[in-house]
């Protein structure tokens, strides 16, 4: 009896070992590397790349989380500490990412409703401003000086404020030049019918209504400026660019209480207008069409259009990316733009030739190695903004990844 125990235990153990041995594989396979890793003949560790380092992954299981979404980040004013906002399905994570080698989950700001795929969040002042899909959401405010205090991470925080203005909502656009927010993408038979609600930040923990924007219906992303390019009729203006899921346009928003519509922008094979960013000249603006890969077979789309002329903007040039993966977010910075691909990770294009249709992809890292089809599984977005050079990546399936240029 006793042998028959033993070999039976040794079987089982066996099992168990092999079961072990897939289950790590699996995890590789899925992408799941933590430790930094330098881009050395196109992979750093387990991740195809070219001219970015890994220098810290944290998943998803982490922050007992799911999914991933949005990313943004902020650096602290007084410590100059620089700290990752990941949005995940059950809230928001703030890691402070100054030291890599020794990243820190510093706590999560729970949903303020229910669980979503889908949360947005930006800063102003100090103080972060999250949206969600979830169900009577509204827009919650966290004081981002709180994470300077914090003894015993992860701790749970609570927000400052709970606006609750509107219920769900996709997107929030910030314009920090003059403390406005701009939450987009709410319910299609709201107040604005799903386009702009205009809510005044300038006094962080006092929100106010200030009206809004229908009259191009539902918006699903934004960007809003205050106007230093070449068209002088709006020199000075604030204004905003919609997409608007087949098509966007150009709205004056410097009267909160009365908006004008100053142009209506198409363009060939429109799927779903899905998000854009001016070049720093406001001159460009590159736009990308979330649907146009998986239903018309484009290579990964990128429309640049020339917004010399406000009222009269023009489709300029279009850009095809190396795979077929979908684009989803994708941010200016200088000469370079950061584009989130989904499947196919960040790509980095190099946009200093862009008034000669010259441009070209200079970097990328690929946060799902599996494969770069066109499907919603990968990166959500990308922050390249901090003053160290690094830049963090929300992956949906994968967790919070800081990357740097390699030197």
């Amino acid at each position: 009896m006793m042998k028959r125990t033993i070999l039976i235990f040794g079987l089982v153990f066996f099992i168990w070992s092999c079961s072990k041995k897939d289950s790590s594989k699996d995890e590789e396979n899925l992408g799941l590397e933590t430790e930094s890793k330098p881009c050395v003949n196109g992979m750093a560790g387990i991740y195809p790349c070219n001219g970015y380092d890994l220098l810290a992954r944290l998943p998803l299981s982490d922050f007992n989380a799911t999914k991933g979404n949005d990313i943004w980040g902020w650096t602290d004013p007084e410590t100059a500490k620089e700290y990752a906002i990941f949005g995940v399905d059950n809230g928001v994570v703030f890691v402070d990412i100054t030291d890599t080698e020794n990243a820190q989950y510093i706590g999560k700001l729970p949903t303020a409703t229910t669980a979503s795929t889908w949360r947005d969040v930006k800063v102003y002042k100090n103080y972060v401003f999250v949206v969600s899909e979830a169900e009577n959401h509204g827009m919650q405010i966290f004081d981002l000086t709180k994470l300077r205090t914090v003894t015993n991470a992860p701790e749970t925080f609570v927000a400052d404020v709970h606006y609750k203005g509107f219920g769900n909502a996709h997107n929030i656009v910030i314009n920090e030049g003059v403390g406005y927010a701009y939450v987009v993408g709410t319910q299609r038979d709201d107040a604005f019918l799903g386009g702009a609600h205009f809510i005044n930040i300038q006094d962080p923990m006092n929100p106010i209504a200030a009206g809004g924007y229908a009259a191009s219906g539902y918006t699903h992303d934004a960007q809003v400026v205050t106007y230093m390019g070449p068209d002088t009729d709006y020199t000075g203006k604030e204004i905003f660019i919609g997409a608007n899921e087949n098509q966007v346009v150009v709205v004056d928003v410097t009267d909160k209480l009365n908006p004008v519509e100053i142009s209506t922008v198409l363009y060939p094979n429109i799927e779903y207008t899905h998000q854009g960013w001016f070049t720093e000249n406001q001159k460009y603006f590159l736009l990308g069409d979330e649907l146009d890969e998986t239903k018309l077979g484009f290579k990964s789309r990128t429309l640049v259009f020339d917004f010399t002329d406000l009222d009269n903007p023009v489709l300029f040039h279009t850009y095809l990316g190396e795979s077929s993966a979908i684009d989803h977010n994708g941010y200016v910075k200088g000469d370079l733009f950061f584009l989130a691909n989904y499947t196919a990770g960040i790509r980095v294009l190099d946009i200093s030739g862009i008034n000669t249709k010259a441009i070209k992809e200079v970097g990328f890292f690929d946060t799902y190695p599996a494969h770069n089809n066109a499907d919603f599984n990968g990166v959500w977005s990308v922050y390249p903004y901090f003053n160290s050079g690094k830049i963090v990546i929300g992956d949906i399936n994968s967790g919070l990844f800081v990357v740097k240029k390699s030197d």
